[in-house]
């Protein structure tokens, strides 16, 4: 007997596995079950996936739905994980408790590198893996070293091809081999879940505007995010959309679509607050957008590359700026937004929906991105690193690499030009070793 177990959090995720099921990604099983994990800061006072709208619709593909929450109440699903010593216990206790059995196990999990993918991946030891990627951080690389115990076993790692031409970095540094989920197959899961908003107004084709509740994430404070808000209502509505929809995220605080209220009646715009939890791309078949604008939501992609819809981005080029530390694995879903779609503002980009970078150069660019973030695990991409330096470091593209980060790893432009003869002069570096000498006997 083979049980297959699925470990998901968001419905999008979901809709990805039950699009990877349809295809027939994965070998037949005698059981499925999908695990479900509420990973909210406050699971408590959040719904979870399998309370909103169109779970249902999803849920035929899987023989069992069950609670990782439930499972290790009162733990945290981010902040819990087995004690090595109790792993065994932990697998028998599951076996017992999900009437496994004996039977072979097959997991199929997203961000494998925290919990609770990486301590579901521990407790079932043996069971082969297969990562699956709802998202641009795919493209990025592994913001973890992987236990080897862990990454050797994962068979391949499934993704959309939201960006096509751009291959994944995760998990590479394993030789897991990234497999395209057929766009196809996912359009069609989104399709069943077109008439899955009842109660979602009636806005024929307003300016979509995307929230994703950066604050929670320590990425920007809660004052700062208002405003980003408000940058995309007066953004929209300067671009000549009098007709603006707001979908915030599901566990963002109620104020900030009050703050956008007021700025919507200053301005003359009509919005409306969305207070149903749907999947964007609900809304892209309900009510055929005019403009989709956010931050770096994987949705701008999603109604880009899966809809054809007009999208803009804003506040890509501070987020840049105050995303700390350099590895945080934020910074390449950030990258990719910012270097491929318009900016809100730059209204000749957005009205000709013009793109940025082409593939060749993004796909150099996230090399050395990913080099810089994480060079201890991707050694291998340093000549990338340096050849995109060396070449197309410009005064645009220094917003993606930071000069500090760049000089502790010894790359090109860590030096301004004026000043690269320095590191090659045989007096400046005696000077520089006596000086560091004589600092480290001053310290003593």
């Amino acid at each position: 007997m083979t049980t297959q177990i699925f470990l998901a959090s968001t419905l999008y995720g979901t809709a990805t596995l039950a699009a990877a099921l349809d295809s027939e990604c994965f070998a037949p099983a005698d059981r499925r079950i999908l695990l479900v994990s509420n990973n909210a800061a406050t699971p408590e006072t959040t719904p979870g996936l399998d309370e909103m709208p169109g779970f249902t619709h999803l849920r035929a593909r899987f023989d069992d739905v069950v609670s990782w929450n439930e499972t290790i109440s009162p733990f945290h699903p981010g902040g819990w994980a087995p004690r090595p010593d109790d792993v065994p216990l932990w697998e028998r206790h599951l076996r017992l408790a999900w009437d496994l059995g004996d039977d072979d196990i097959e997991l199929a999990v997203e961000s494998i590198q925290v919990n609770p993918a990486l301590g579901i991946c521990q407790i079932f030891t043996g069971a082969p893996v297969t990562v699956y990627a709802d998202g641009l951080m795919s493209y990025g690389p592994t913001r973890n070293k992987i236990d080897p115990l862990v990454g050797t076993r994962v068979d391949r790692l499934l993704h959309l091809d939201l960006v096509p031409g751009l291959k994944p970095l995760l998990l590479t540094e394993f030789g897991v081999e990234p497999e395209i989920l057929p766009t196809d197959a996912f359009s069609k899961i989104l399709a069943e879940l077109e008439d899955t908003g009842d109660a979602l107004p009636s806005v024929d084709a307003p300016a979509l505007l995307l929230g994703q509740y950066l604050s929670a994430l320590g990425i920007l404070t809660a004052e700062e995010e208002e405003n980003l808000h408000v940058r995309m209502l007066e953004g929209a509505v300067g671009l000549g959309h009098t007709r603006v929809v707001f979908k915030p995220h599901p566990t963002a605080p109620a104020r900030w679509s009050r703050t956008l209220e007021k700025e919507a009646d200053r301005l003359g715009a009509d919005l409306t607050v969305l207070d149903t939890p749907v999947l964007a791309e609900v809304l892209y078949q309900r009510m055929r957008p005019a403009l989709v604008v956010g931050c770096f939501s994987t949705a701008l992609l999603t109604a880009s590359a899966f809809y054809g819809l007009p999208v803009a981005r804003t506040g890509t080029g501070a987020l840049l700026e105050r995303l700390t530390p350099y590895e945080n694995s934020n910074r390449v879903p950030v990258t990719i937004v910012d270097a491929l779609l318009p900016e809100l503002t730059d209204r000749e980009a957005v009205t000709g929906r013009r793109r940025g970078m082409d593939v060749r150069d993004l796909t150099g660019l996230i090399a050395a991105v990913g080099y810089a973030m994480q060079p201890k695990i991707y050694p291998e991409l340093r000549p990338a690193a340096e050849r995109y330096l060396t070449d197309h470091l410009t005064r645009h593209t220094w917003r993606y690499f930071k000069r500090k980060r760049l000089t502790s790893l010894a790359l090109p432009g860590a030096v301004p030009a004026q000043l690269a003869f320095i590191p090659r002069n045989a007096t400046v570096r005696r000077v520089a070793r006596r000086a560091r000498s004589l600092r480290r006997v001053a310290r003593g």
